[in-house]
């Protein structure tokens, strides 16, 4: 099984195009996305293209292959717009029989993670920073931010295949550029 996961589109048309054009080319089983989907929120600047309704356009006929949590910036109005679940703050990803433990991050995160079993993995968006740190009892996974990567990272997804993580650029047509084997 392949998915990629992606995270903090921030209403960005340019970026969320970027990434479809990436779905397209990987050809995922499903696409994880770690919500703030539409909105910059307070704290950023305005990313490229700052566009929330072409960003729902894009992202509605692809319903079927979502899988999403919900950010710090969804609303319930969100939820009004959008044709696939945004407002679960969690989701249980069974993947080779390993438990991914997929959430925003802003309420559960690698420094507060919740209860988790010895060897699972935590997969945050929210700090905008690719990770993979490996904690005592779980591994903390982060792909990065689609639209506003911060500390000087790119613009970012993972894919997940066979056990391997791949973190790719989207700048530079999903050029590879970290790897971690997983299990």
């Amino acid at each position: 099984m392949k998915l990629m996961i992606a995270s903090d589109i921030h209403g960005s048309a340019r970026w969320c195009s970027a990434m479809l054009d990436a779905w397209r080319a990987e050809r995922p089983e499903k696409l994880i996305l770690l919500g703030d989907l539409l909105y910059h929120g307070p704290r950023n600047d305005l990313p490229d293209e700052y566009a929330p309704k072409k960003v729902i356009a894009l992202l509605n006929p692809l319903a079927a292959e979502l899988v999403c949590v919900r950010g710090n910036c969804e609303a319930e109005v969100d939820q009004m717009v959008l044709d696939f679940p945004v407002m679960a703050d969690c989701a249980a990803l069974y993947v080779d029989g390993h438990t991914l433990y997929a959430t925003h991050g802003h309420v559960y995160g690698e420094t507060n993670p919740p209860p988790l079993k010895p060897g699972e993995f935590l997969l945050c968006g929210h700090t905008h920073v690719p990770a993979c740190n490996r904690h005592e009892g779980f591994t903390y996974l982060n792909p990065g931010s689609v639209s506003i990567p911060k500390n000087g990272s790119a613009h970012s997804y993972c894919t997940l295949e066979d056990g391997v993580m791949r973190w790719k650029d989207l700048a530079r047509g999903g050029a590879v550029w970290r790897t971690e084997k997983l299990w």
